[in-house]
């Protein structure tokens, strides 16, 4: 029996050590926080348990659109109340839910976890505490933490990482956000919608300069329309505590005061104190795991997965990664990873989701395509729910009409970018879904609209 050894228990890991427990190794889980990883406990699954409240925040203070009086007046500003405390106490109660219930699964599937923190003591070896575990196969699964400035070293109180914001009693009243990445804008556009005057600070012309341009730009209309100060081109350079506050200087020489500050200014690979290097495991000059598209290392049979290997630091991409390796390590026929299926999503609201080629790969000659892009605003399900701010943008090729890619702006578009993946994936045409079946009214109506749009050959 083959004996696998993987050391992180969040979803690179743990989706590893279920497709190894089906295929009939002896599995071994080392995570020293608690299964599920930081995914679960810390960022993804408490931030978008928290953002799930900010969104229904939103959705009542913009009841009166439907004809919905909540309070005496539309415009009472204490229309929606929010009791901090009791939605951290909500988002870490559910978190430690999730850990849990993933940690019964492994055990039910006859995985062993075991609680400490590893090293490689060589490919073959796991160290843990005094304890040796022998392995045939590693798999390297650690995640990353967020990084921090020299300038502005997080405090736990007033100068925060978005893993000290559950421990919060009080909503911020003036916060203060530096990275308008992916990050930086869902806690920004949560914060606002909880009742936080926000400031995001960010260092390009535009927030989420990764993302589509068009999105990125509803969204910053979004944000302004809602009493967003957004402060584009603006490096911060410091942040020091006041004796209400927070004091961020930036670096053109403006200062910006806030009760708090919120750092969203990347991660840095948890690997280090690992062995890795001495076990010949190949890393990069910041410090990520340097892996093919099967997950393997430059060492035989150690593999690794997840926000470690940096590799597109998302939760559906570490845990594809994982279940990958172990197909691979243990013989099964396996496809490798392939980035340009990969679907992701900025939980603001309204939602922004991508899938496959872009607009700029397109524009730039880079792939012969044709682009249509449709607003929500003349969609009937997006009418009946007062929803204005949105669009859904598909992208085929030129000649034969293949679906690339696409981007869905709008209400649960997280759901909706689904049908774009499968298309994407499958290679299906615009054709193949145009002539599928969408209910009326919806949302996703606009989806085979715009693949209309695009077998008529009228790009826009």
């Amino acid at each position: 029996m083959t004996k696998v050894v993987i050391i992180g228990g969040g979803p690179g890991g743990y989706e590893a050590a279920l497709v190894a427990a089906q295929l009939g190794a002896d599995v071994t889980v080392v995570e020293r926080d608690g299964i599920g990883g930081a995914c679960v406990l810390t960022d993804c699954v408490p931030s978008k348990t928290l953002i799930a409240t900010s969104v229904r925040t939103s959705y009542v203070k913009e009841a009166a659109n439907l004809g919905i009086i909540v309070g005496n007046e539309p415009e009472d500003k204490d229309l929606v109340r929010v009791e901090l405390k009791t939605v951290n106490a909500r988002v870490k109660r559910l978190a430690q839910a999730q850990s849990v219930d993933t940690a019964t699964r492994l055990r039910t599937e006859g995985v062993e976890i075991v609680t400490g923190e590893a090293r490689l003591v060589d490919p073959h070896i796991v160290a843990v505490g005094d304890q040796r575990i022998r392995a045939d196969v590693v798999l390297v699964a650690t995640g990353a933490h967020p990084r921090e400035l020299p300038t502005a070293r997080p405090d736990g109180e007033r100068i925060l990482t978005w893993r000290h914001l559950y421990d919060l009693n009080e909503l911020p009243e003036r916060l203060v956000v530096v990275g308008s990445g992916v990050t930086g804008a869902e806690f920004a556009n949560a914060y606002q919608a909880l009742g936080s005057d926000v400031t995001l600070v960010s260092s390009r012309d535009r927030v989420m300069p990764t993302q589509d341009a068009d999105a990125a730009h509803v969204l910053e209309e979004v944000f302004a329309r809602r009493g967003m100060t957004v402060l584009g081109n603006s490096r911060a350079e410091s942040v020091t505590r006041t004796d209400g506050g927070v004091l961020v200087k930036l670096a053109d020489g403006r200062e910006v005061e806030g009760s708090h500050c919120l750092m969203t200014v990347g991660m840095i690979p948890n690997t280090a104190n690992l062995g890795l290097e001495e076990a010949g495991v190949r890393l990069d000059g910041r410090g990520f795991v340097q892996v093919d598209r099967v997950s393997r290392t430059s060492t035989p049979g150690v593999y690794a997965a997840g926000d470690c290997t940096g590799v597109n630091m998302l939760a559906s991409v570490a845990a594809m990664q994982g279940r990958i390796a172990m197909w691979h390590a243990l013989g099964e026929a396996v496809a490798p990873l392939k980035l340009s299926t990969v679907a992701s999503t900025v939980f603001t609201h309204p939602e922004l989701a991508a899938v496959g080629v872009t607009e700029d790969d397109v524009v730039s000659g880079r792939v012969d395509g044709r682009i249509v892009k449709l607003p929500l605003d003349t969609n009937p399900r997006a009418k009946m729910h007062s929803t204005r701010d949105g669009f859904v943008k598909l992208i085929c090729r030129q000649h034969t009409g293949i679906v690339l890619g696409g981007v869905i702006v709008g209400p649960r578009a997280s759901e909706l970018i689904l049908g774009v993946s499968l298309a994407v994936q499958q290679r299906l045409t615009v054709d193949d879904v145009a002539h599928t079946f969408a209910v009326y009214p919806s949302l996703s109506g606009s989806v085979t609209e715009a693949a209309r749009s695009l077998m008529q050959g009228s790009p826009e």
